[in-house]
């Protein structure tokens, strides 16, 4: 049967740390299909592709909720990605609205070396967000967007990634990483 167990866990070293430190957006399909090796990390794409970096630092997140019925016999699995990008220009009021209009594919390093796709099937929808001034002269002036993935399968790690190359375990296609500028 598939949903057999297959191994047990110990408790953990205290040795991570959580929050994530950039995300890589690809236009959606632009990486083809992925190659999933024997424990379901990513090991390769069937396309090279481009994504755009943004770095983080703060209060963005990203987690990922269990959705199961027993009545239904369905699971699926809610990617949500919280994002904090301060500071408002005009350059990144474009990509904001490109970003709402689209569904991406989303790469999201976190502060351990890991890489992870969300939205890899079907893409993640912006599903909220804010342009804000704020008030006071400490609040934030810039962004704050949410998107959403659903899909049948955890948002899955990326074969060697490393702080230095998030896409340097991939075996065969090449990944372009565009870099922002500082505005």
């Amino acid at each position: 049967m598939a949903c057999d167990l297959t191994q047990g866990r110990k408790a953990p070293c205290k040795d991570v740390v959580g929050g994530i430190t950039a995300v890589y957006f690809a236009d959606y399909g632009d990486a083809g299909t992925a190659t999933l090796g024997t424990d379901g990390e990513i090991t390769d794409f069937s396309a090279d592709f481009t994504v755009y970096k943004y770095e983080l630092k703060g209060s963005s997140s990203f987690e990922q909720s269990i959705n199961s019925s027993r009545e239904n016999g369905t699971t699926f699995f809610e990617q949500t990605l919280n994002l904090t990008l301060p500071k408002l220009s005009k350059e990144d009021h474009n990509e904001v609205k490109l970003l709402a209009y689209g569904r991406p594919q989303i790469f999201v390093q976190d502060y351990n070396d890991n890489l992870f796709a969300v939205g890899l099937e079907h893409g993640a929808e912006v599903t909220g967000g804010t342009i804000v001034t704020g008030a006071a002269m400490g609040d934030l002036s810039g962004y704050t967007l949410t998107f959403t993935g659903q899909e049948v399968l955890p948002a899955n790690f990326i074969n060697g990634a490393t702080a230095a190359d998030p896409f340097g375990g991939l075996t065969t296609s090449t990944v372009t990483v565009t870099e922002g500028t500082n505005s």
